[in-house]
Order: C-alpha cells, then sequence, then structure tokens
C-alpha cells in the first residue's frame, strides 16, 4: 500500500511482545492499530433490545452437533479466565488499565482458589477421629459434607447458614446449571484423589498430582471438545499444527498469556446467542425456562432434586431426544433481551444491548476492519456486513461506517458459518472463521504460554499416562 501523509501500514502483530506492553494482570489488545469505531447508541439500543429485531420469533434454529451443555461450559471457562470489577459500559476504558482479578491461565482457580493453605474453607479439615480426615486439605468440601445433609444438600455446593455457596468464585453460583458444573468438577478433582491415593497413605503431593490431573483432563476437553465443537476442527488442526497468527503470534521466550478485550468483550459472547429459552436437565421430566425458578435463580440453595442437572441429559449427542444449543446467529433467546432478574430500562435488561455498549466502550474495531487483518476475502466480509446491515435497517438505523465486532461475528456464523474440515463450513453449528480463529487461538495460546498447563510443559501427555479415559466433556464430569 502507498503510504500517504496521515497514512500508516500496519507494523505487524508483534509489538504485542515487547516487554511493558501487555501485563499478565491486564486487559490488552490484538490489534491497537486499528481504528475504533463509533456507532450512535440510540442505533445499538434499537438493533438489540427486547423486542427487537434480535429477538427470536418463533421457534429456535437448533445446531446439529453441539450439545446445550457445552454452552454453560464455556461459562465455567470464561470464569475461570477473566474477572473485570472496573469496568463500565458507561465510561470509556482502558484494556491496559483494566485490571483482570482472574489469572489469565486455565488453572481452575474458580475451583480451588488460593490452595488449601490460602482458602482452607473450600477443603476438608475433620478431626482426627473421622476415618476421612486423612483426605484433610486435600479433598474439596462439597454440600454432601455437612452433617446430616438433605438429598438436596447432598446435590448442591457447601453452602454457609444463609445459603451463600462456599466456592472460589461467587458467579459459580449465578445460576442453576453453572452451579452444578462448579459441583461436577469438585468431585472430579476428589474422584481423582481417590484413584490416584488407591491404597497408600494420602499426603500433601498426593493433592498437587491430583490437581495438576484434574486441571490437565479440564484442558484436554477444552482442546479436544469444546473447541472443535464452538470454533470447528480445522481451525483447531490449523492452530496446532501451523501456529498462531493473531494471538501474540511472534512471542520471546517469558512472555505471559495475558487475555485481549477482543476476546473477552466481543468474541467470548457468542455463547449468547446458542442459549436456548428452554432446556431439560434430566431424563423423562419437562423442559423449563432457563431463568425460571428452577434453574435461573442463582445465589441459593438446591431448591429441589428436579433442578439437579443430569450432565448425559445435556452433552450425550448420541441420544436424540438431548436438547442441543440454538444455533449461532443475530438472533438471541427472548429472556435474554428482558434478562428477568435484572431492574431497570429495556436497554439495560437487555444482554444484547450491554455487549454492543460495552465494545464501543473499549473502542472496539469494526468486525470488518479486523476481517481484513485476518485476510478474510472482500466478497465474504460484504456478505457478512449485508446480513447485519438488513437487521439494522428493521429498525431505520444503518451500520454504513461499520459492524459492531460482536454482531460481526453472530452474522459471520450465521452466513458462513463453522468450519469443521478444511474448506467446508456449517452455517449457525458455530463461530466463523473470524471468530472461531480469534476465540481459539486465545485459548491455545494461554496454554502454551503457561508452563503448568499441559500444552506448555508436556506437549506428548495425555489423559491415559495417568490412566483416565476421557476424550470428553462428558467423560470427565462422569468421571
Amino acid at each position: 500500500m502507498n503510504k500517504h501523509h496521515g497514512m500508516k501500514g500496519l507494523s505487524g502483530l508483534e509489538k504485542l511482545c515487547e516487554p511493558g506492553v501487555q501485563r499478565s494482570d491486564r486487559f490488552g489488545r490484538l490489534f491497537p492499530e486499528l481504528p475504533p469505531l463509533y456507532t450512535n447508541p440510540e442505533s445499538l439500543i434499537a438493533i438489540s433490545v427486547g423486542g427487537g429485531p434480535m429477538q427470536q420469533q418463533g421457534s429456535a434454529k437448533k445446531t446439529d452437533e453441539v450439545a446445550v451443555g457445552q454452552v454453560f461450559f464455556g461459562q465455567f471457562i470464561d470464569h475461570d479466565l477473566t474477572l473485570d470489577l472496573t469496568s463500565s459500559f458507561e465510561r470509556l476504558n482502558d484494556a491496559q488499565a483494566t485490571t483482570n482479578f482472574r489469572t489469565p491461565t486455565l488453572d481452575l482457580d474458580c475451583i480451588y482458589g488460593d490452595g488449601p493453605e490460602g482458602s482452607p474453607f473450600l477443603y476438608f479439615n475433620l478431626p482426627d477421629s473421622d476415618p476421612n480426615s486423612s483426605f484433610n486439605g486435600i479433598k474439596l468440601l462439597t454440600g454432601a459434607d455437612m452433617a446430616g445433609a438433605t438429598p438436596e444438600q447432598a446435590e448442591d455446593l457447601l453452602r454457609n447458614a444463609n445459603g451463600t455457596a462456599i466456592i472460589g468464585d461467587p458467579r459459580n453460583d449465578e445460576n442453576r446449571v453453572i452451579s452444578q458444573l462448579q459441583l461436577a468438577v469438585i468431585r472430579v478433582h476428589n474422584r481423582v484423589v481417590d484413584i490416584l491415593a488407591g491404597s497408600s497413605s494420602p499426603s500433601h503431593e498426593l493433592f498437587e498430582e491430583a490437581r495438576r490431573v484434574t486441571t490437565w483432563l479440564y484442558q484436554w476437553v477444552i482442546i479436544h471438545d469444546f473447541l472443535p465443537a464452538m470454533t470447528g476442527q480445522a481451525v483447531v488442526d490449523d492452530i496446532l499444527g501451523n501456529g498462531r497468527k493473531i494471538y501474540m503470534a511472534h512471542c520471546e521466550e517469558g512472555d505471559e498469556p495475558f487475555i485481549p478485550v477482543e476476546f473477552s468483550v466481543a468474541a467470548y459472547r457468542f455463547g449468547h446467542s446458542m442459549i436456548p429459552q428452554r432446556i431439560q436437565v434430566q431424563p423423562g421430566k419437562p423442559a423449563v425456562d432457563v431463568f425460571g425458578p428452577s434453574l435461573g435463580q442463582g445465589f441459593s440453595p438446591l431448591p429441589s432434586l428436579d433442578a439437579a442437572v443430569n450432565w448425559t441429559q445435556v452433552l450425550d449427542l448420541s441420544d436424540p431426544k438431548v436438547d442441543r444449543a440454538d444455533q449461532l446467529d443475530i438472533e438471541m433467546a427472548k429472556d435474554l433481551l428482558a434478562l428477568p432478574f435484572v431492574n431497570g430500562t429495556p436497554a439495560e435488561k437487555s444482554l444484547a444491548t450491554r455487549n454492543l455498549l460495552r465494545g464501543q466502550a473499549f473502542r472496539l474495531p469494526s468486525g470488518e476492519q479486523i476481517a481484513k487483518v485476518c485476510e478474510r476475502h472482500q466478497s465474504e466480509i460484504d456478505s457478512v456486513s449485508a446480513r447485519a446491515e438488513t437487521l439494522a435497517q428493521q429498525v431505520g438505523v444503518s451500520l454504513a461506517s461499520g459492524t459492531p465486532f460482536w454482531l460481526y461475528l453472530l452474522a459471520e456464523a450465521q452466513v458462513v458459518g463453522r468450519e469443521s474440515t478444511p474448506g467446508q463450513f456449517k452455517q449457525g453449528e458455530g463461530l466463523g472463521p473470524v471468530g472461531g480463529r480469534l476465540v481459539a487461538e486465545t485459548i491455545i495460546g494461554i496454554m502454551e504460554l503457561d508452563h503448568e498447563a499441559f500444552l506448555g510443559s508436556n506437549r506428548r501427555w495425555t489423559p491415559s499416562e495417568d490412566g483416565f479415559n476421557v476424550t470428553g466433556l462428558l467423560d470427565l464430569l462422569t468421571l
């Protein structure tokens, strides 16, 4: 490109890895040299508010190959990676000045807290006379460990007298499915402890080994099950085989992982489009509203055994009766555009509006700008832009200046679709080429830059090396 006065070519993504540019405890940017998009906030609200063009009409279209449980697992992963307590969509936010209160690694700190010494309230601490006291500081507590636990308490997280869950991240109690997922992973750790202990006497080394194995099994299913389902096997294979092109592609030894705002504020919020209005969490039982009294009332004890999640029922794709996720497109379930637990204006109650306004507050580039850097064909970019523009025109507004990145990724998933095998795309089944690469590269890059993750420390490892037959998420949660 010819350089004229006031024009500057993209100098390269290697600048992201210069000392002092990125910190692991701060959010950062993948595309710092791209211009931020500004859209009239009233236009963003008109597009995304409840009752508007983003609200599902009629029966939701379902994916063929994405079980509904995977969507909530994605939320669990998000809580493991990020916690932003300071930014707001009511003001401009500086990514590198915004603290991430979670470690930007997939280390299950939401399960383990600060470990037995830093978070002793999460672990067994039984009197010496108790036969299970040998697992003190090794096993994690659940509601089943309460004295005189009721059947409902036995299928719930450990809670205090006020019903507050005693867990490493309080957000993992914000709805019933995520709290049951937190419980399931705690049980996985305890099961791994039993298997590794065998007939040996438990020790502190056993805790560390069980934590490593549990964390690596979790990372394994992210790489080999979750990412292929959401971003496409072809994209995952290309990154693992040919390296990263976007996320810290030119890093030096010692560089630390970080969370890009393009990931946290936009790309990884794709799952909001895939959450159904109703799901069935137990075989033979009726489906219930995701935000209804059974599943949606978080931060409270399990109301009944009917609200306990059967993981086979929400993850086993071999069963045609198992709920699939909604297709990934520019429509969302009506309750997500009018959150029943939020008080405020229609805009404040819409999750879609929040996403769009937050993206603008973080000065994200348009989807078109990012797609060009990702070297997507102009004809593909034009078709995605046209789909978003058609949506906007339904409420008399225009996106001529560019499509907000989050909305662009939803439209891309609908127009282009997920690349399951090289060159073969399936519309609505998962993220498209830009969204899929950004999400997969970020998550894989985080593992590769973490010397305690299996991809960053032992790339020959498989679950069978530690004696576990785990290939996917269902295997893990039913261990």
